[in-house]
């Protein structure tokens, strides 16, 4: 199999399988127990609470581990909104869909939630977004980089924004995180190792000490009340390892979407993409013309060639993706929209197998030109 769907999820790295296997030999104590087994497992989750806090540049008493992106963001929100006095909260149309539950569950409490549209060029209109704010906003919340097409979202505007109101600012770091860094303090942030050769059901979110939080599950012990269950402590020493052995080589990612560009038939498709310098160049949303993403996929699975057409939580949604709709795309092009992630294993040759079935598909149903 072609590998084409990194933006869902990454093959673990040498390193994290390693970690893994180590920590799950010899720390087995549970973290939160008072003797020596337990305390060697919670000196190393330590370790590791240390190593994210510094990659973020955040205080280390503001992380908590999770089981997951989705869960993060869900765990974050709730119990950030349900302290705050004020009940409005500003977001996009095009978030994750851990966002959008967060969200409904937050307007079945009483919050007014502002959903804004993104850009032709899939990013946040920081102008819509100052005159959406009301004396009520407590919170903005939003991904650094859509998983759907890539986008970089102005987010060191958008803090500004919030520390002039004196709004929060949550940031859904799941994509961007080991790959672009935050350039500003916001007060809420999640992560997932997954995306970075960790792995999978681990993540861990940032809030920051100085904010009120209201647990969602009361009377918990684990993670300082914030969250319950006995800590992964084999797949967070995992998460260490893939940080530490995860590189980004920006300048690579950048030649195989110019190869892919190149390479693809000149007519009857169109790339969903931000402006160069907001754009994340290993994911490209892409729309070929007359034909629906989900049978593109399908094409491409017949030829060992994996892609997707979309985030994967989205995948059973009979709505198109979020982010393309968030543009002003009309359901018919949501419906043709396919995504196509790159990874650190990806090669010009494979660029070329992938560009060899997309243009076979296009010559099919477009054969004039």
């Amino acid at each position: 199999m072609i590998y084409f769907d990194f933006a869902a999820t990454t093959p673990m790295c040498p390193e994290a399988i390693q970690a893994y296997t180590e920590a799950a030999t010899k720390l087995y104590g549970n973290t939160a127990s008072l003797h020596d087994a337990g305390g060697e497992a919670m000196l190393y989750v330590e370790a590791v609470r240390q190593q994210i806090a510094e990659k973020l540049r955040v205080e280390k008493e503001g992380i908590y581990f999770t089981g997951s992106g989705t869960e993060g963001n869900w765990l974050a929100i709730v119990s950030i909104a349900l302290a705050q006095p004020k009940r409005h909260i500003i977001t996009s149309e095009a978030e994750h869909t851990s966002l959008h539950a967060a969200m409904n569950y937050l307007e079945q409490h009483g919050f007014v939630i502002t959903r804004l549209p993104l850009t032709d060029q899939g990013v946040v209109c920081c102008q819509m977004l100052e005159s959406a704010i009301t004396e009520d906003t407590a919170l903005f919340s939003f991904q650094h980089i859509n998983s759907e097409i890539g986008a970089v979202q102005p987010i060191e505007e958008i803090a500004t924004l919030a520390k002039a109101h004196n709004i929060l600012l949550h940031v859904d770091c799941v994509q961007s995180f080991c790959k672009r860094a935050l350039h500003c303090a916001v007060d809420s942030i999640t992560i997932s190792a997954h995306k970075i050769a960790g792995p999978r059901g681990c993540g861990a979110i940032y809030i920051n000490p100085s904010c009120r939080t209201v647990p969602i599950f009361p009377g918990m012990t684990h993670e300082r009340g914030l969250r319950g269950g006995t800590l992964d402590v084999p797949a967070i020493l995992a998460f260490s390892a893939a940080i530490d052995a995860y590189t980004y080589d920006q300048s690579t990612y950048e030649k195989l979407r110019e190869q892919l560009r190149l390479s693809l038939h000149p007519h009857n498709h169109e790339w969903i993409e931000a402006p160069s310098h907001q754009q994340l160049p290993s994911i490209i949303g892409m729309c070929i013309h007359g034909i629906e993403g989900q049978l593109v996929m399908l094409r491409c699975n017949e030829k060992g060639i994996a892609i997707s057409t979309g985030s994967a939580c989205d995948i059973h949604s009979a709505s198109g993706t979020k982010a393309i709709l968030a543009m002003g795309k009309t359901m018919d092009e949501a419906r043709q929209f396919i995504r196509i992630s790159y990874g650190p294993t990806t090669t010009l040759a494979q660029i070329d197998a992938l560009a060899h079935t997309l243009n076979a598909l296009i010559h099919e149903r477009h054969p004039v030109q």
